[in-house]
């Protein structure tokens, strides 16, 4: 079952899955309303749900789906490479989270194995990922995190200054030390980060 508020999404999904072997789409839902009555009614074997949904998250209806159907093993998909969706979808009981950019054969390779009872997903997976993806500004101090904040507002030293009731030259020590401490070199690398980061999560903006 596949259940994605993206028609194109799953019927893509969809085709490829009913051309593999041993393989067939049962239902489809485009919320988690409808995602929870069509599986109550389908029983799936196995569930791709999509991250984001007009009236809530995939990780809702696989909470809601947990005790009913015990059975049915859990694919997150999503277009969010996310360490804080990854830990989200664990928590939830997901067997394996999929990016939306993963080629057919790959989703078909994937299905099998959780349909045999693989899990592909675990917490030595979110663990490793964390370490690998750890936060350039969990170093920074209060004061260099606000003037981190009002960089990305676009904010000049000056202006920066005014807000905080400093001194200039405070505002530049405190760029050279976030700098240092996040690995940058210029002012506006610290405004794309925080413009890049900013809409980064998979719970901003639901529907994608």
């Amino acid at each position: 079952m596949i259940v994605d508020d993206h028609e194109v999404v799953r019927r893509g999904i969809a085709e490829v899955i009913d051309r593999t072997e041993g393989m067939g789409v049962v239902a489809e839902a485009g919320t988690v309303a409808e995602g929870v009555r069509r599986a109550a009614l389908v029983r799936p074997q196995v569930m791709l749900v999509d991250l984001q949904l007009p009236d809530g998250t995939g990780i809702d209806l696989m909470m809601s789906l947990r005790e009913s159907l015990p059975d049915t093993h859990m694919i997150v998909l999503t277009s969010f490479d996310d360490d804080d969706a990854l830990a989200a979808a664990l928590q939830a009981g997901a067997a394996a989270f999929l990016l939306k950019s993963v080629r057919g054969t790959e989703i078909a390779e994937i299905i099998r194995q959780v349909a045999a009872g693989r899990t592909l997903l675990d917490e030595r997976t979110v663990t490793r990922r964390r370490a690998d993806h750890d936060d350039p500004t969990a170093d920074l101090t209060p004061s260099e995190r606000k003037v981190l904040d009002l960089i990305g507002e676009g904010m000049s030293n000056r202006e920066i200054a005014e807000r905080l009731g400093v001194a200039e030259k405070t505002v530049k020590n405190h760029i050279t030390s976030l700098l240092s401490k996040m690995g940058l070199q210029r002012r506006t690398q610290v405004a794309a980060w925080v413009a890049g980061h900013k809409h980064s999560s998979w719970r901003s903006e639901p529907g994608d």
